[in-house]
C-alpha cells in the first residue's frame, strides 16, 4: 500500500497559473513561489467587487481519536468530489505546524487520494508565513523587554507580563524560562515562556483580520502587559506596530495551491483549535466565497471545538454565513467512543458502536442548534461491516440529518460523488438559519455556562478562584462584550480527556482566563492545556529523511 507522501510525489501537478487560471484569476495577479504555489496579490484582493458570494460549507468531526477521522481528507476529496461534478469548488485549509509535524501527525494535508500539493512544501516551509509571525511575535517580546531596560516610561509591572516568545516546534523545555541573566546590560531577571507559533494571538489575529489597516488595528490592540496600577499596557502603546505589519505584509495574502485532482486550495493561517479559534484565515475565506460557487472550508478538532469557534467567533466577526456543515466519523473511532480498545476497533462490534455513537449525536445536536443543515459522512475502512455502515445511516436519518459513505481516500473526488450529492441536495432543500449560540452582551459567565452546558452537555462550571477574579477584572476594564474561546481537551465533550462517548453528570473546571484584545476574545483556560506541546518518546521526526536527489520521506 503505497503512503500518503508517495501518492502525492507520482502525482503530476499542474503549474499553479494554470489552476487559478480556471477560477478568474491571471498570472499578474499572483506573486509565484516557484511552478506550484502562488499568493493572490494585494491589488487583485482589494478589487474583486461586489460579486456574489458562493455557498460556504463547513467540515468538522466528532472527537479525535487516536484511530484518525480523516477530516483534511474530507475536505480535500469533498472539493474534487464537487469539481467532478462540474461545480466551481475551492478548498480552504489552515496550514499545517512544523510542531505536531515532527511530533505525532507527520503531516497535515490530507491523505491518500485526496490531498493538496505540493505535500512536502506545505508541511514544512510552506512560504514563510509561519516565520513571519513567529519573527513578528519575537520582535514585540524584544520591543517590550528593551522598554524596561530603556526606562520603562510605561511603568510596566515586570512582574505582570503576558505576552509570551514562541517558536513553531514542539519543545517542552522552553515553557518556563528564565531571561535577563548575566550583568545588568542584559536586562532584567524575570520569568518568561514560550508558546508554540499558533498558539501566538498574533496567529490569530493574522487569521481574523480583514485587511492591512485591519490588521494593524488588531496589532495595536494586543495585550502585552499590565502597568502598576493595573491597566493593560498594548503592543500600540510600544511602538511595535508598524515593523510587525512589514514582517506580516506577505503573510497576510491567501496561498493557493491545488488538490491531487488540480481543485483549486487555499492553505493559508493556522491557529490552534484548543488555545485560539482554529480555523484558516478569513481573508482566505472570503477571497475564495467571490471567486467560486461552493467553499468546502474546515474547523479544527471535534465540532465542540472547532465548529463551535467557528460559529460564535469567526462567523460573528467577519459576518460569514455558513450554509451546511458536514460531521466526519469513522465507525472504528465510534466504537472507541464506545469503549473498545485502539488494537481492536477493526473487529465487528455493533454493540459498541451503539455505545459509541452517542458522541455523533452530541455533534449533530450541537450544530443543529446554530441553525446550520448537518450531513454526516463516514469516512470508509474495509474493516466496517454492512450492517455497520447501516446502522449509523440510520441513526442520522431518524434525526434529520443526511448520510452518505465516503470513499475518497482510496478513490478521490469519484469517492466523494455520493456525499458531494447530499450536500448539494441538502443545500438546495434546507435553508442555513445560522446564528451564534450566545450574545455578545452577556456577562463572560453566562457565555462560559452556555458553551458547557449547550455544548459539551455539562452540569455547570465551576471557577477557580484566580479565574472568577481575572474574568471581573476583564469585564471592568471593558472586555467582556467579547467572544470567549473556550481552551480545552479535544478529546472528550467534557474537559477530561478520558471521559469518552457522552459523559454527563460532570462540571466543567475554569483555571484561567486572559483576553486576546487584538483577536477579538477572551481565552479560557480548562483542564490541563499546553500552549507548549512536548514530544513524545518516539517523534514522528524520527522516520522523515530526505534523499541525494533531494526527496523528502516520511512525512504519512
Amino acid at each position: 500500500m503505497k503512503t500518503d507522501i508517495q501518492i502525492a510525489q507520482e502525482v503530476q501537478m499542474e503549474p499553479i497559473v494554470k489552476v487559478a487560471e480556471r477560477i478568474g484569476i491571471q498570472e499578474d495577479d499572483l506573486e509565484l513561489y516557484g511552478k506550484y504555489k502562488a499568493k493572490i496579490s494585494n491589488s487583485y484582493l482589494q478589487n474583486m467587487g461586489d460579486k456574489k458570494d458562493g455557498k460556504l460549507i463547513l467540515v468538522t468531526a466528532i472527537n479525535p481519536t487516536p484511530t484518525g477521522e480523516g477530516k483534511t481528507t474530507v475536505n480535500a476529496g469533498l472539493g474534487q468530489a464537487l469539481a467532478k461534478l462540474g461545480k466551481k469548488t475551492i478548498i480552504a485549509l489552515r496550514e499545517p505546524s512544523l510542531g505536531p509535524c515532527f511530533g505525532i501527525k507527520g503531516g497535515a494535508a490530507g491523505g491518500g487520494y485526496a490531498q493538496v500539493v505540493p505535500m512536502e512544501d506545505i508541511n514544512l516551509h510552506f512560504t514563510g508565513d509561519f516565520h513571519a509571525i513567529t519573527s513578528a511575535n519575537n520582535l514585540l517580546a524584544a520591543i517590550l523587554d528593551n522598554h524596561i531596560q530603556q526606562g520603562n516610561v510605561l511603568n510596566i509591572d515586570t512582574r505582570n507580563i503576558t505576552w509570551k516568545r514562541c517558536l513553531d516546534m514542539n519543545d517542552r523545555v522552553l515553557r518556563n524560562v528564565v531571561v535577563g541573566l548575566g550583568s545588568k546590560a542584559d536586562g532584567f531577571v524575570r520569568e518568561d515562556h514560550f508558546v508554540i507559533t499558533v498558539a501566538s494571538e498574533i496567529m490569530a489575529v493574522l487569521c481574523l483580520a480583514t485587511d492591512m489597516a485591519d490588521l494593524k488595528a488588531r496589532l495595536s490592540r494586543m495585550v502585552v502587559a499590565y502597568d502598576y496600577a493595573g491597566n493593560p499596557v498594548t503592543a500600540g502603546q510600544l511602538q511595535a506596530v508598524g515593523a510587525m505589519a512589514a514582517l506580516l505584509k506577505d503573510a497576510i495574502k491567501p496561498n493557493m495551491v491545488q488538490t491531487l485532482e488540480h481543485t483549486p486550495a487555499f492553505v493559508h493561517g493556522g491557529p490552534f483549535a484548543n488555545i485560539a479559534h482554529g480555523c484558516n484565515s478569513v481573508i482566505a475565506t472570503k477571497t475564495a466565497l467571490k471567486m467560486a460557487d461552493y467553499v468546502v472550508t474546515e474547523a479544527g478538532f471535534g465540532a465542540d471545538l472547532g465548529a463551535e469557534k467557528f460559529f460564535d467567533i469567526t462567523c460573528r466577526e467577519s459576518g460569514l454565513h455558513p450554509d451546511a456543515a458536514v460531521i466526519v466519523a469513522t465507525i472504528k473511532a465510534l466504537k472507541y467512543n464506545g469503549g473498545v480498545p485502539k488494537t481492536e476497533v477493526t473487529i465487528p462490534n455493533l454493540e459498541a458502536l451503539k455505545a459509541g455513537i452517542v458522541n455523533l449525536e452530541k455533534h449533530i445536536e450541537n450544530v443543529q442548534k446554530f441553525g446550520v443543515p448537518v450531513i454526516v459522512t463516514l469516512n470508509s475502512f474495509v474493516t466496517d461491516t454492512e450492517e455497520e455502515v447501516e446502522f449509523v445511516k440510520n441513526f442520522c436519518e431518524e434525526r434529520d440529518c443526511a448520510f452518505a459513505l465516503c470513499e475518497v481516500w482510496a478513490h478521490g473526488g469519484e469517492g466523494g460523488i455520493a456525499l458531494a450529492e447530499k450536500v448539494l441536495e441538502t443545500l438546495e432543500t434546507k435553508p442555513s438559519n445560522f446564528k451564534p449560540l450566545y450574545e455578545k452582551e452577556d456577562t463572560l459567565k453566562n457565555k462560559i455556562n452556555i458553551i458547557a452546558k449547550e455544548i459539551y452537555g455539562a452540569d455547570g462550571v465551576t471557577f477557580a478562584p484566580a479565574a472568577a477574579k481575572q474574568l471581573a477584572n476583564l469585564e471592568k476594564l471593558g472586555f467582556g462584550n467579547l467572544p470567549v474561546c473556550m481552551a480545552k481537551t479535544q478529546y472528550s465533550l467534557s474537559d477530561n480527556p478520558d471521559l469518552l462517548g457522552r459523559p454527563s453528570g460532570f462540571e466543567i473546571n475554569v483555571r484561567e482566563a486572559y483576553v486576546s484584545a487584538g483577536a477579538g476574545f477572551v481565552v479560557v483556560i480548562t483542564g490541563s492545556i499546553m500552549t507548549m506541546p512536548g514530544l513524545s518518546k518516539a517523534p514522528a521526526a524520527y522516520n522523515i529523511d530526505v534523499n541525494e536527489d533531494g526527496q523528502i520521506t516520511g512525512l504519512f
